[in-house]
């Protein structure tokens, strides 16, 4: 069975330079990305940029897998009581061993915001908490001058795929339908929360290959 040790970056980076062009290719080494929170959002966000062959991720959790996890993030049974940086971090490895991964185990607040993610490209916002979302948002909107945010925001439940949409405007982008919350009956599932992770990395990829209007 082929295994990472199996290919060499050249061999890996000619794949991407034919799938996807040798000047996206190319921009997409060069960047680094942010991700805040590990969770539903923020792991398949990471799995998918893993995929693309970013240069760069900086991922930022201080949450450990659990059982309850597995019904919408990225993790596999073996990652149960791993940090969720470290099981994230093994998940990409088996995907492109040679994609540059900061980890921090920390608790993202107000004043160490900007210090995790000073030197990224962009942040996906990809925390639970209201507070805490719009804390991130705000330092990182009003602390620098240049790093756009990619949120999510409302993607809890089944069906209704009408109702998922981009929205915000400037350095902001929100996914989702903006109101869907954990409720009896309205569970957070893989299907809706791994369309908005990778509406969030869709985005990401408009906005940083140059695309964005």
């Amino acid at each position: 069975m082929a295994n990472s040790r199996s290919f060499t970056i050249a061999e890996i980076s000619e794949t991407h330079n034919i799938l996807h062009t040798p000047e996206i290719a190319s921009k997409l080494k060069r960047l680094t990305i942010g991700i805040a929170g590990l969770g539903g959002l923020g792991s398949n966000a990471a799995v998918s940029l893993a995929r693309t062959g970013i240069g760069k991720l900086v991922l930022i959790d201080f949450d450990k897998v659990e059982l309850s996890n597995l019904n919408r993030q990225a993790y596999f049974l073996e990652h149960i009581g791993m940090y969720k940086t470290e099981a994230t971090c093994d998940i990409i490895r088996r995907i492109n061993p040679f994609i540059s991964i900061e980890l921090n185990q920390t608790t993202i607040t107000a004043g160490n915001c900007m210090k995790l993610f000073g030197n990224v490209d962009l942040v996906i916002e990809a925390v639970d908490g209201a507070e805490t979302k719009e804390m991130i948002i705000e330092a990182i909107l009003t602390e620098s001058d240049t790093i756009p945010v990619i949120a999510g925001s409302g993607m809890a439940g089944y069906g209704k795929n009408s109702t998922i949409i981009e929205s915000g405007s400037g350095r902001l982008r929100i996914m989702g339908d903006g109101v869907s919350e954990v409720a009896p009956g309205i569970p957070l599932m893989a299907p809706r929360v791994s369309i908005v992770a990778n509406m969030q990395v869709n985005a990401a990829l408009e906005i940083l290959l140059g695309e964005w209007k």
